[in-house]
């Protein structure tokens, strides 16, 4: 029982600039800007949707199977997926390409500068959904638009239901597209900023997005996150995290805990609470997947968290 995780693989690569941009910018030069940043600290983390959620899926003792294209860079990925048991047998080296890069400079305000290079990501059309085999679920994530575009119409095709997860890639469709995906999807996860775009763009309330899926969720931050059923909304608290280090990657945590809900047929209820706590114990690290934990260990945080035993 594999979850088929449709999405982008990347590299992270994460600078802090001990200073506030707006020292070294310009207000009435703008027009020509030419600054230079020294950023003594890097650090080059693994990242992208799919494989952020599969290792967040893999840690809970779910069956990830991501799909994504990646390029002739991916060898130290590709190790560590290798050590962490998550499968590559779908994911696609595109020789002519790099894998897609972020280049994420922080300054002191908390102010982020951030450039991002697809690369490989834009072949992720050449992927196609009948190559993998043994799918009970899927996750449309973040990835290249002729990618979701496709994927989305395959997993129609071969009658496996998904989740539709629009994240960053969002700004790609106009409201047409996101009405179609709508329609095509079992699930549709946004964040609240997210939400409200894809209201704007459809015309549709989250009670209509809602009535034309099994669910929809919405994720809020600190706030918990709310579940949209045909008649029923479910408000889930958050889970509290220790400490607040890094949010990058929260939501790809998030949506690990929904995919292990929805492969064990868990009610709403217990499966956005899991997710919930896969968030906050994620944003307690720094990178997208550098936290661990073993089952014993969820399942005693969980308790705490929510004040009620986790039965899966």
């Amino acid at each position: 029982m594999s979850a088929l995780i449709c999405g982008s693989f990347a590299y992270d690569n994460i600078m802090v600039f001990q200073d506030r941009f707006k020292n070294h910018i310009l207000p009435d030069k703008i027009h020509i800007l030419n600054v230079s940043f020294l950023v003594p600290q890097l650090r080059r983390e693994f990242g992208g949707c799919a494989g952020n959620i599969a290792y967040n899926l893999k840690l809970l003792g779910g069956d990830p199977l991501p799909m994504g294209a990646v390029g002739i860079d991916f060898e130290p990925y590709a190790q560590w997926m290798d050590t962490c048991g998550v499968p590559r047998t779908h994911v696609r080296v595109i020789e002519s390409t790099l894998t897609a890069q972020a280049f994420i400079t922080t300054d002191l305000d908390d102010n982020q500068i951030t450039v991002f290079h697809p690369g490989a990501m834009e072949a992720a059309h050449q992927n196609q959904i009948s190559d993998a085999s043994g799918v009970t679920l899927g996750i449309l994530a973040p990835d290249g638009r002729a990618g979701m575009i496709q994927h989305a119409q395959e997993f129609v095709r071969a009658g496996i239901p998904f989740i539709f997860d629009p994240g960053q890639g969002l700004p790609m469709f106009n409201g047409d597209d996101l009405k179609q995906f709508i329609k095509d999807a079992t699930w549709v996860t946004v964040n609240d900023y997210e939400a409200q775009l894809m209201q704007e763009r459809t015309g549709w309330t989250l009670e209509e997005i809602a009535h034309q899926v099994s669910a929809l969720i919405v994720t809020r931050g600190g706030a918990g996150s709310t579940v949209y059923l045909a008649h029923e909304t479910l408000h889930i608290p958050p889970a509290k995290p220790a400490q607040l280090c890094d949010p990058t990657g929260c939501g790809d945590a998030y949506r690990a805990g929904l995919l292990y809900g929805l492969m064990h047929a868990l009610e709403w209820s217990v499966t956005a609470r899991i997710a919930s706590l896969m968030g906050a114990i994620k944003i307690e690290q720094a990178g997208t997947q550098n936290h661990r934990f073993t089952r014993a260990e969820f399942a005693t945080r969980y308790a705490l968290a929510f004040d009620q035993a986790l039965v899966w």
